[in-house]
């Protein structure tokens, strides 16, 4: 039998943000105090709102938003970040996962303002080009500029940026084994005591109940899932997902119930399953053996639900 070192205490802290709730479930010798690893998550996760939130009209990205086409607009180091890796990942998956979606999701009732139908009209079927042809960024200088018309929405990838934030804080006070988590994405670090893998369920991706439908094990690594069956509205006596596909300026059709997608930064992971829940697996696949990702499909099966793996071990 595996023996937890005696010198290591179990800490569970969690708190409100963005609508739901962070968590952080650490080992490690007795803490002097737990109040300044508390704080310092919860303004890591809060920063990451401030700057990034589509319902914040103050927010950083709103005023990018707003900002007239050819204008540099000076941005924090952390919103850099997540808009380079967010346009890298749009080149990578072809536009599968496209931060220039704002206007698409705003149309259709998913954002603070209730759907446009005109809009929505508007926009149907029509080409778009992808946001990384129409955004400039100057890292150094910590400015960008729009080349034309664009809104940004980063709700696909904020907030597995914001678990990395919130494992960068434990490291900073020396906390080598942790899980935390916001909202279903998670991110380990290292181990259990007992030298285990940390375990994290997979949803079920019922659209009434909550429940596990599979277990996966984590071990410095991160997870996220996008499903159609959270965030959802009804047209025509259809389910549409919240989740957008840029070659239809719309809600996906015919998609997996979820994807959820192991990879090494939980930004990478949150980006990853939105864009797996776009191409479908065929073309997930070929990414996931190119960029080391792992990734499991749900497919709704009657009453019943159908997993397949894809890159990885399987």
């Amino acid at each position: 039998m595996l023996k937890i070192p005696t010198n290591l205490k179990r800490h569970a802290l969690s708190g409100p943000t963005m609508g739901t709730r962070w968590s952080a479930l650490f080992y490690a010798p007795t803490v002097a105090a737990l109040e300044p690893i508390r704080a310092a998550l919860a303004e890591s996760v809060d920063a990451v709102d401030r700057q990034m939130s589509t319902w914040k009209p103050d927010s950083d990205l709103m005023r990018l938003n707003r900002a007239p086409v050819g204008t540099w607009v000076p941005v924090p180091a952390e919103l850099m970040e997540v808009l380079a890796k967010g346009l890298g990942i749009g080149r990578l998956s072809d536009g599968a996962f496209d931060i220039g979606m704002g206007d698409i999701v705003t149309a259709w009732g998913f954002g603070p303002q209730d759907a446009d139908v005109q809009k929505i009209r508007a926009a149907l079927g029509k080409a778009r080009a992808s946001s990384h042809e129409f955004l400039e960024l100057d890292p150094d200088a910590l400015q960008v500029r729009k080349l034309a018309p664009l809104a940004l929405d980063l709700s696909g990838i904020a907030k597995g940026y914001a678990v990395d934030r919130m494992m960068a804080v434990l490291g900073s006070f020396g906390i080598t084994d942790a899980l935390v988590g916001l909202d279903g994405d998670m991110r380990a670090l290292g181990a259990r005591p007992d030298g285990q893998a940390w375990n994290v369920a997979i949803e079920r991706p019922d659209y009434e109940t909550r429940a596990p439908l599979s277990m996966i094990e984590l071990i410095d690594a991160a997870v996220a899932t996008s499903g159609d069956y959270r965030h959802w509205i009804e047209a025509g006596g259809k389910r549409l997902s919240h989740t957008m596909d840029p070659a239809l300026a719309g809600p996906l059709r015919d998609t997996p119930a979820s994807v959820t997608v192991l990879a090494k930064t939980c930004m990478e992971a949150d980006a990853w399953a939105t864009a797996f829940m776009v191409s479908g697996r065929q073309k997930s696949e070929i990414w996931a053996k190119a960029f080391g990702l792992t990734a499991v499909f749900i497919h709704r099966d009657g009453g019943d639900f159908r997993q397949t793996h894809v890159g990885g071990t399987g």
